[in-house]
């Protein structure tokens, strides 16, 4: 399990009689409160038993909408439901008792309900779901692929070679992202995208509710590979490079990403490595709006519209994040899948203050 999977530091807790005095303020004793969430201890992938199991058997007794690791042990889960019956089903029938799929293991089940909010150090809410940021066209689907996917994904890459920048790894696919421009060349195609993609752009085809401006057929990977203590510079994607959405699925580890609107463009992000970057623009946020959520690992984030032309994203360069005083220690990597549809022509979106091709400035973006 890697470390950095740490859900329950951020976003949970369990609805249990706490007999030392710990209980954080605001939570109440189980049997006070019930929930669509449960607490499972003695499952997860340390024990054998992977979330995609786990969800296989709980769903028995409903529509499972999640399973996500309570904490770093690898034995201790969320199961999260649509309704709180289904949740009440499942505790009903598998707290302190043994569980048939689980070749009868005996779990201890609790509610468990999400703090609420979450905050960084710098007091910026922590969201797990993109609808509560309120930025227009920001999407996230958790789950996206499964936990079998993710590690053929991974092993894929890494039979690969790897392109080093300055502080991570990268592979280009399709169409090569040229640094020092901030743009692509394209008439250097470099081939399709490769087969071990091809399940990912089915799903990416179907995404949910995407606008017929969002249908796009995309032909351009970027596989970035983050150790830690690596973020990413605050940047819009170069809206001369590329054509309409931009899908990004998060692999091996969790992370935290910003986004911020600036008021007029006002700001120009610093290039990345530079000093001022590396005190995480702290000093350059006064004018802008600042959002914050939280991207589990197999987790698919959809940028478009205002989301994609008119926000940067950010992921702050550290090693742990502070998390309503918890220490949240990132893992050892973080792979990142970027999709997106270069552009033939000129960018005629309405965000022209951020637009490269209308400003004649590639500064505002990256």
């Amino acid at each position: 399990m890697n470390p950095s999977n740490v859900v329950d530091h951020l976003v949970w807790f369990s609805l249990r009689s706490m007999d030392h005095g710990n209980r954080p303020k605001g939570f109440t004793r189980a049997g006070d409160e019930t929930s669509c969430h449960l607490y499972v201890a003695n499952c997860g992938p340390t024990v054998g038993i992977s979330f995609d199991a786990i969800k296989t058997a709980f769903k028995t007794f409903g529509l499972v909408t999640g399973v996500q690791p309570a904490d770093a042990s690898g034995t201790r889960v969320i199961v999260s439901y649509s309704e709180e019956n289904a949740a009440r089903e499942a505790l009903k029938a598998w707290n302190g008792r043994s569980c048939p799929d689980f070749s009868g293991r005996v779990l201890h089940i609790r509610y468990s309900v999400r703090r609420s909010p979450c905050k960084v150090s710098d007091s910026i809410p922590i969201s797990l779901e993109a609808f509560e940021l309120g930025v227009p066209g920001l999407r996230l689907m958790h789950d996206f692929i499964s936990d079998e996917e993710e590690q053929e994904l991974l092993a894929a890459v890494d039979s690969r070679p790897w392109k080093k920048l300055a502080k991570r790894r990268v592979q280009h696919y399709g169409y090569e992202f040229n640094y020092d421009t901030r743009n692509v060349d394209a008439k250097q195609f470099l081939g399709k995208l490769p087969t071990f993609v091809s399940r990912i752009l089915e799903k990416v085809a179907t995404f949910p509710d995407l606008s017929e401006d969002d249908r796009v057929n995309v032909d351009q990977l970027t596989v970035n590979e983050y150790p830690p203590g690596v973020g990413l510079s605050p940047h819009v994607d170069t809206h001369s490079a590329f054509d309409g959405p931009i899908f990004s699925l998060s692999l091996a580890g969790p992370c935290i990403m910003e986004l911020r609107k600036y008021s007029q463009a006002t700001w120009v992000p610093p290039r990345e490595g530079s000093k001022q970057m590396e005190k995480d623009g702290i000093d350059c946020t006064s004018n802008s709006i600042r959002r914050a959520i939280f991207l589990p690992s197999r987790s698919m984030l959809l940028l478009s519209g205002e989301a994609r032309y008119a926000w940067h994203h950010y992921i702050p360069h550290r090693k742990v994040d502070i998390v309503d005083s918890n220490k949240i220690k990132r893992g050892s990597r973080r792979v990142s899948f970027t999709f997106r549809k270069v552009r033939r022509g000129p960018c005629r979106c309405e965000f022209k203050e951020y637009c490269d091709s209308q400003r004649g400035n590639s500064e505002y973006v990256k």
